[in-house]
């Protein structure tokens, strides 16, 4: 099938082809025109993503910024644009089973790095990344992907239990926590701990407050301040230990009453090197769904997550779920907006 405008009456340029398994699709432009299609940016990131695109070979320099999905393909097909500003129309196109070929190159092409931080979906305060996306499927967490979780758990859970005085700390705010050796300079950038019953820390042991998403090990730290006892969860057995009992200290002080440092040894283990976060996003969904939010008030709780199994191949997937559904949701609301603005930003859900 090949699609032309509706104008165009000589044989049409290639501009893109896409085989739909055994039936190519073809937009082409009129031969005499280069300029005859504007091609929507966030449906061509789409459909890279969803292929595992890794760069594009242009004639001329991109007009607006390329992006980066994953690396699962082991083909490396190439898109040639033969113009300096095109787009799809609006096609329903099955894209798991899509491939990307393409005429001979033009003369003179530049091959480009497609950008990892191309916005992939804005949920609320968390603006999340192909790079967050790319990590999720199969690579060590990123401080969004765990932001991420605990502001889904606060938008999707919480609200059902409006009793519950519980904070999910980002892992932004628990590192800055642990490095700021004064605590009044940060007291004023965290949240009100005085009526709050439990906090969770995402804990990571980056120690160069330079480097951006430095570190190699998260754990989690569930600070119960009615009890006054702080239980860390440590996937990769004692790894995180020190920075667990920092973490305690601190927030000892914050909240101005002592806490009891419980490293759990009985915790659930990682069978590899890069389900750490994983692992810290199933157990805090876990301690908060099933040990504090559903326990009785008088009842004794139990904080062991001895024999827990952790299915961290299904956490990932069951997260990607979410945000490809929100994903969409945002797509749908971002279709029905009359903003000329609105395909230039990510899907937003807020």
């Amino acid at each position: 099938m090949v699609l032309r405008h509706s104008w165009a009456t000589s044989p049409p340029i290639p501009l893109l082809t896409l085989p739909l398994l055994s039936q190519p699709t073809t937009i082409a432009a009129p031969s005499d025109q280069l300029l005859p299609l504007r091609l929507d940016i966030d449906d061509v990131f789409d459909i890279l993503y969803r292929i595992g695109f890794h760069s594009i070979t242009t004639s001329i320099p991109p007009a607006f910024p390329l992006d980066l999905p994953d690396e699962q393909y082991k083909v490396r097909p190439q898109i040639f644009l033969l113009a300096t500003s095109c787009s799809f129309p609006s096609l329903s196109l099955d894209l798991a089973k899509l491939a990307l070929t393409s005429p001979s190159p033009p003369p003179q092409q530049q091959h480009w790095e497609l950008s990892p931080q191309q916005p992939y979906l804005s949920y609320h305060d968390i603006l999340l990344t192909y790079e967050d996306i790319k990590s999720l499927k199969n690579d060590w967490l990123t401080d969004n992907n765990i932001a991420f979780w605990e502001e889904w758990l606060e938008r999707e859970v919480l609200p059902k239990y409006p009793q519950a005085r519980i904070i999910l700390l980002r892992p932004s705010m628990t590192f800055l926590l642990m490095k700021e050796p004064d605590m009044r300079q940060i007291r004023s950038a965290l949240p009100d701990f005085s009526k709050v019953t439990h906090i969770f820390l995402p804990i990571n042991d980056a120690r160069n407050v330079a480097q951006a998403e430095g570190g190699s090990h998260w754990s989690l730290l569930l600070v119960s301040a009615i009890d006054g006892v702080a239980f860390h969860y440590d996937s990769l057995g004692g790894a995180n230990y020190a920075e667990g009992r920092l973490a305690t200290h601190k927030m000892s002080e914050i909240l101005g009453r002592p806490l009891r440092y419980l490293n759990l040894d009985d915790s659930p283990q990682q069978e590899n090197g890069s389900d750490c976060g994983v692992f810290v996003c199933i157990l805090m969904r876990h301690l908060l769904i099933k040990r504090l939010l559903s326990a009785n008030a008088r009842e004794k709780v139990s904080m062991s997550m001895a024999n827990k199994l952790i299915d961290s191949h299904g956490g990932r997937k069951e997260m990607l779920k979410i945000i490809e559904s929100l994903r969409k949701e945002g797509e749908r609301r971002r279709s029905r907006s009359a903003s000329p603005y609105s395909s230039k930003t990510p899907p937003r859900i807020e």
